[in-house]
C-alpha cells in the first residue's frame, strides 16, 4: 500500500545543501559534455594546406667552379704624341667611341708651320738635285770630247749625289712634320668606353705626360682562372688531341658578384705555356660575349666549368632543403597525403636548385611553402606549385 505523500519530507529534499551539490553536479556534466563536443570538433579540423614541388630530373654533368677576374677584351692607353696645348674635346667621359673618332685635338699651329717649312725646304733641294743632274749630264757630254778633267767630273758627280741625298732626307722630313701634324688629332684606336679625362681643356701635354684617358673594349670580355698544376696535367691528357682550347668539350658559365648566374656562354680561349712557380698552378682565360656591357673588366666572378658529358640527376628548389644536426632534410609528401622527412645528399647549387646525389626520386612531392605549420607523421592537403629554376620564383601550377 502506497504511503500518502509527505509534503514536508519532500521539501526536505530539496534543503539549501541539497540544492548546492545538485547544481555543482550539473555544472559538472555540461562542462564535461561541453569537452566532449570540443574534442570532437578539433578531431574534425581539415589537414593544414602547404605548397608542394613536384621533383623533376636534368642533365647534369661534371663540374668545378674557379673565383676568377674579368679582363678588357681590349684596353689602351690614350697618350699624346707630340707637346703642345690640349684645345678641343669630342667626348663625354665614360661614353662609347668608335674606331676613329676625334677624341682630343692639340693646338696645330706650330706643327703647320713646320709642315710648310719641310715642303718649302723639300721643293729647294728639288731644285737643287735637278740642277746638280743636269750639270752632270752636261759634263759628262764635255768630257768625252776631252774638254773637261776626270777630276771636275768626279766633282759634278759628288755633288749630283749629294743633292739627291738632300732630296730624301727632305722627303722624311716632310713626312715627319706631316706626321706630328696628324698626332695633334687623337682618335679612337678601336672602339670601345672611354673614361676619366686626366687633363682639361687649356692644359700643356706632350709625350712626357701621364696618359690622358683610358679607352677599354669590353665587348667580348676575358675571364682568367688559375688550376692546379695536376688538374692540369689531367686536363692535357684526356684531351691531348684536341686542336686548342677552344675545341675542349666543356660548358663554361659564369656567376656574378651579385649571386646571379650570367646569360651567355662562354668557351676556353688560351692556356699559359708555363707553371707559375710560386702558386704551383696554370692561367686559363676564357671569353664571353657582353653586348650588355654589365661585366666590368677587374671583377671577381665564379667560373663554373661543366663537362659536355651528362647524366640525368634529381633538382630540388633551395627552399625546401632544411638542416639539422643530422644534416640536409627535406620534407616529402606521400601519396597517402601523410609528411615524411628524408635526408638527402646534395651536389652543386644550380641557380635556384640544388643537385640531389641520393635520398630523392623523380616525381616525388617535397613542401616548399608552409614547412612550419607541419611536422612528420600528419596528414596535409598538398597545393601543387611550380618553381622558376632561374630565379626560385613559386607560382601556382594551373597558371603554367
Amino acid at each position: 500500500m502506497l504511503k500518502p505523500f509527505n509534503e514536508k519530507r519532500s521539501n526536505s529534499l530539496f534543503t539549501p545543501h541539497k540544492r548546492l551539490s545538485y547544481a555543482v553536479i550539473m555544472s559538472v556534466s555540461i562542462a564535461l559534455t561541453g569537452c566532449g563536443q570540443q574534442n570532437q570538433e578539433i578531431k574534425a579540423a581539415p589537414a593544414p594546406a602547404v605548397s608542394v614541388y613536384q621533383v623533376k630530373t636534368n642533365d647534369v654533368g661534371n663540374y668545378r667552379e674557379f673565383v676568377a677576374r674579368t679582363q678588357a677584351f681590349q684596353q689602351a692607353a690614350i697618350k699624346a704624341r707630340v707637346e703642345g696645348e690640349l684645345i678641343e674635346r669630342h667626348f663625354d667621359e665614360g661614353s662609347f667611341v668608335t674606331e676613329g673618332q676625334l677624341l682630343l685635338k692639340i693646338d696645330p699651329v706650330e706643327y703647320e708651320a713646320s709642315l710648310a717649312q719641310a715642303d718649302a725646304d723639300l721643293k729647294s733641294k728639288l731644285a737643287g738635285a735637278d740642277g746638280a743632274s743636269r750639270d752632270l749630264k752636261r759634263g759628262k757630254e764635255v768630257a768625252e770630247k776631252g774638254f773637261l778633267s776626270q777630276s771636275d767630273l768626279d766633282k759634278l758627280t759628288t755633288n749630283a749625289a749629294q743633292t739627291a741625298a738632300n732630296v730624301k732626307a727632305g722627303e722624311a722630313a716632310l713626312e715627319k712634320a706631316r706626321l706630328n701634324l696628324s698626332y695633334t688629332e687623337i682618335k679612337a684606336p678601336f672602339s670601345g668606353q672611354i673614361g676619366k679625362v686626366s687633363y682639361d681643356v687649356g692644359n700643356i701635354v706632350g709625350p712626357q705626360s701621364s696618359e690622358l684617358a683610358v679607352l677599354t673594349a669590353i665587348d667580348p670580355i676575358y675571364v682568367n682562372f688559375q688550376v692546379e698544376e695536376a688538374a692540369y696535367l689531367n686536363y692535357l691528357q684526356k684531351h691531348q688531341n684536341a686542336a686548342g682550347p677552344e675545341e675542349v668539350p666543356i660548358d663554361l658559365h659564369l656567376r656574378l658578384p651579385n649571386n646571379t648566374q650570367y646569360d651567355q656562354e662562354g668557351k676556353l680561349d688560351f692556356a699559359d705555356t708555363k707553371i707559375d712557380q710560386g702558386t704551383g698552378t696554370v692561367e686559363l682565360r676564357a671569353v664571353f660575349s657582353n653586348p650588355k656591357k654589365i661585366i666590368m673588366p677587374g671583377m671577381f666572378v665564379n667560373l663554373i666549368v661543366e663537362s659536355q658529358d651528362k647524366q640525368e640527376m634529381v633538382l630540388v628548389p633551395q627552399a625546401a632543403v632544411q638542416e639539422n644536426q643530422q644534416g640536409k632534410f627535406v620534407l616529402v609528401v606521400d601519396q597517402s597525403n601523410k609528411v615524411l622527412s628524408r635526408h638527402v645528399t646534395l651536389g652543386r647549387r644550380m641557380n635556384a636548385m640544388w643537385v640531389v646525389e641520393s635520398g630523392l626520386k623523380a616525381d616525388e612531392q617535397v613542401i616548399i611553402e608552409g614547412l612550419q605549420k607541419v611536422r612528420t607523421g600528419i596528414e596535409v592537403n598538398p597545393v601543387a606549385k611550380m618553381v622558376d629554376a632561374t630565379t626560385g620564383v613559386v607560382t601556382d601550377a594551373s597558371a603554367q
